[in-house]
């Protein structure tokens, strides 16, 4: 599958770790929910405050464990086109998706036998291919306040246990659609495959031995 470069204007999140939300990225979260101007209210009465929004209209969100959830960032910026807005929240990743995202794609990784892929390979830390949640129509998800992150804002344990790592910044970002974050998530499979591979047949007994990767040969 190939994926075009369609990453936003400007440069790359730095990489990552941004803090606070833009007031248009803020009039965009807004917009999910059902009374949006009530929404802003409370995040001008209370910057720091979570809140819960519906997905299934703005947007839908692909939740995955925050170790496997960097990897697949790392593809999506380093070899593809970018991501939309990403947060985190108690140790999860949220990935903003484009809407009918949560219904496409659990198909797709049906097809790639993902749920086969997790029983082989494990579900170590190091190596492993999780779950992946999809929250679409019905569903709904706590967000992080639009201040998260930002040293202003927060204490820090709660910045690091809800914060944003790509932050909105205008009333209509751009979103992955299904097909990309398969790509993504089948990629950062591949590389923590290969990196428990590599691991386990040239354990660091010797750090000064030459070692020779085999699956370089051609």
């Amino acid at each position: 599958m190939s994926v075009s470069p369609h990453r936003p204007a400007g440069p790359l999140p730095d990489q990552f770790d941004v803090s606070g939300v833009t007031p248009a990225g803020v009039a965009w979260l807004a917009s999910a929910g059902t009374y949006p101007r009530s929404t802003l209210a409370l995040w001008e009465e209370r910057p720091g405050a979570p809140v819960v929004l519906p997905c299934g209209s703005t947007f839908d969100i692909v939740n995955t464990p925050v170790i496997f959830g960097r990897r697949m960032l790392d593809r999506l910026w380093d070899e593809g086109p970018g991501s939309g807005p990403v947060a985190t929240y108690r140790g999860r990743m949220l990935l903003f998706a484009a809407p009918g995202t949560a219904q496409r794609l659990p198909s797709l990784l049906e097809w790639e036998e993902w749920g086969s892929r997790s029983r082989i390979e494990g579900s170590g830390r190091s190596g492993g291919i999780p779950s992946l949640l999809c929250h679409g129509t019905g569903d709904a998800v706590t967000v992080p306040a639009p201040g998260a992150g930002d040293t202003r804002g927060p204490s820090p344990a709660n910045r690091l246990e809800s914060r944003w790592l790509v932050a909105p910044d205008t009333r209509q970002p751009w979103l992955p659609g299904p097909e990309i974050l398969l790509w993504a998530a089948v990629r950062a499979a591949r590389a923590a495959a290969s990196a428990a591979v590599r691991i386990s047949i040239f354990p660091p007994r010797d750090q000064d031995a030459k070692v020779y990767d085999v699956s370089r040969r051609r």
